[in-house]
């Protein structure tokens, strides 16, 4: 009989590296495919620690996650969308999440829309933003609180608009220019052309009597010692000079609060004309072809004909009422949502 081949034992044979590649290439194959089922942002910190955190200096990544945008700094903000050491500011809260994109559109459509920092005054159009548009909505405590009335006159409207130079301060002094807008505008033209020279500040005059085309851009006429330029378009550039105007127009606000018993109910821009009245500050009033209020625009058919091809941001100011806003911009045509909501940065909202 042939002696038979002794074999060893099972336990006592060597990993061959062909076994060791696969096995690699299996933990491989499983981590994969943990990675295409589950969304990043789902895992722990601890297992991806490169990930920002909100205490970082630099700003969040798109998989921040959406608890997180409670601690985004105003800092961390600004350094994320400012572009040219600028950035455009908006204030606004949910109920107006409409308008925002409808400003939106139109300053994609001039390109200027990375610059673009939505300071939420609550956390549901914080998180509704970031969501939608990450890294580019910031909220500065305290929130507001969203189910108040935010119409002209409203103590609401009084605590949103208070709290505007104080934001514009902060970024000044984080070393950016900013230029802010209210949400009830739209761009139709590129408004930085405009912006000729090195002045402290640039605005635009509320009036609505029809100025000579070559006016003076210095401060307007006042009558009885008040002017009635509007704080709802501001560029300021990071000068001592208007760092000195906000700070004013701080104390200006300060000095008459909210008071339900008044005639007419304070806000904010009063208190910005006053300051620029006791602050000596470079000044530069935008042409008002170009920046008209809404009371001339909407309400004089003649001048806007005389005009055309000037306008570059239009205010929808001089009425009332959130639905009334709206139905103006629809029937002239600016309302840009129910057509243009690819254009959106936020895409289409729900």
């Amino acid at each position: 009989m042939g002696q038979q081949q002794q074999q060893r034992p099972i336990s006592n044979r060597p990993i061959s590296f062909l076994n060791r590649n696969g096995l690699f290439l299996l933990l491989l194959a499983l981590l994969v495919l943990l990675g295409v089922c589950l969304p990043l942002s789902e895992f722990p910190l601890f297992i991806f620690p490169n990930r920002t955190s909100a205490s970082s200096s630099s700003p969040p990544s798109p998989s921040f996650v959406v608890s997180d945008w409670r601690d985004y700094t105003l800092a961390q903000a600004a350094k994320f969308v400012a572009k040219n050491g600028t950035v455009i500011v908006c204030a606004v809260s949910y109920p107006f999440l409409p308008f925002l994109n409808n400003w939106l559109i139109s300053i994609s459509r001039q390109n200027h829309h990375e610059k673009v920092l939505v300071i939420a005054e609550d956390y549901a159009l914080l998180y509704k933003v970031n969501e939608k548009w990450p890294g580019h909505a910031v909220l500065i405590p305290p929130a507001l609180d969203p189910k108040a009335a935010h119409h002209f006159g409203s103590q609401g409207f009084y605590n949103l608009t208070s709290r505007r130079p104080q934001h514009l301060l902060d970024i000044l002094e984080l070393g950016y220019n900013v230029m802010y807008n209210d949400v009830d505008m739209v761009w139709l033209q590129d408004p930085f052309k405009y912006l000729q020279g090195s002045h402290d500040v640039y605005f635009m005059d509320d009036m609505t009597a029809i100025k000579p085309l070559n006016h003076s851009h210095g401060l307007p006429p006042s009558r009885n010692g008040v002017t009635y330029v509007c704080s709802c378009m501001i560029f300021l550039r990071c000068t001592s000079g208007a760092k000195l105007l906000l700070k004013k127009w701080v104390e200006e606000i300060r000095a008459q609060p909210w008071s339900n018993t008044e005639a007419k109910k304070p806000h904010d821009q009063p208190a910005f004309n006053r300051a620029l009245h006791k602050t000596k500050v470079d000044v530069y009033l935008l042409p008002q072809s170009a920046f008209p209020s809404g009371g001339l625009y909407f309400m004089n058919e003649k001048w806007v004909n005389e005009t055309k091809g000037k306008h570059v941001i239009v205010h929808n100011n001089y009425i009332v009422g959130y639905n009334n806003k709206l139905k103006r911009f629809q029937d002239f045509g600016l309302w840009l949502v129910d057509d243009h909501s690819h254009e959106s940065p936020l895409g289409q909202l729900e």
